[in-house]
């Protein structure tokens, strides 16, 4: 499941087997199967209800699954030794104290980490967020907060980055900055899993594609073997 990078980094891929999921009489993800490789952005697609979240909280030990497993690099997310510096995330649901300022909420969470106090600078940095910084999170836009997000899940420097719409609240010049921030992070060697309704930007972006719906795997391989993504996409789900 892992190996060494020149660089000391650990690949680490994400392994979905068999996974499903009823609440009461509804099935949200059924029977999905899928891997995510590292050093490569993997674009996670389907239309709203297709079981994204549900199947990224499976993941991230947020849901239980009925059955099947999801792994990390072998493990459960809840049996990782160290899950902030294995896994970085970003749901939609990131909720911050509007009242805390952005290096505040970024200390309270490394500290609790175990995370050396300089890394929250870095990840500042890493994000263009810098100069807001002592700025209260009350004040930030949308596109801000999710900035914010980005950094919360790079303070452990964790080889694995899920990222549940992530350009949700950005202007074309924050999406341009995405998704250079994300092309860097695969180049960097890490499992980078990206849901998104924006197909565009995943043509863009992605080196492989996953598209799911109704909670099932409809496809998934690398973006080249879908030709035109938004026809291949339509057609799938359509289907």
């Amino acid at each position: 499941m892992t190996r060494t990078l020149s660089t000391g980094r650990l690949v680490t891929v994400i392994a979905v087997q068999k996974l499903s999921k009823r609440f009461g009489a509804v099935e949200a993800v059924t029977d999905l199967s899928f891997t995510v490789p590292a050093g490569a952005v993997t674009g996670f697609l389907g239309p709203n209800g297709a079981g994204k979240t549900t199947t990224l909280r499976m993941i991230l030990g947020l849901v239980s699954p009925t059955s099947g497993t999801a792994t990390i690099d072998g493990y459960r997310y809840v049996d990782l030794p160290e899950p902030m510096r294995s896994v970085g995330a970003v749901l939609e649901s990131t909720a911050f104290h509007p009242g805390h300022t952005a290096h505040t909420h970024l200390r309270v969470l490394s500290t609790a980490a175990g995370i050396t106090p300089g890394r929250v600078n870095e990840v500042l940095d890493l994000v263009d967020l810098k100069q807001a910084a002592d700025r209260r999170i009350g004040g930030f836009s949308l596109g801000m907060r999710q900035r914010l997000a980005i950094a919360s899940a790079l303070l452990g420097d964790p080889p694995v980055l899920i990222l549940d719409e992530p350009a949700n609240g950005l202007d074309p010049e924050g999406i341009h900055w995405l998704r250079g921030f994300l092309r860097a992070l695969a180049v960097d060697g890490r499992t980078v899993l990206v849901s998104s309704h924006v197909l565009t930007e995943m043509a863009n972006t992605a080196d492989n594609v996953i598209v799911v719906n109704h909670g099932r795997l409809l496809a998934s391989g690398p973006l080249a073997e879908f030709g035109v993504l938004e026809d291949t996409y339509l057609e799938l789900v359509r289907s």
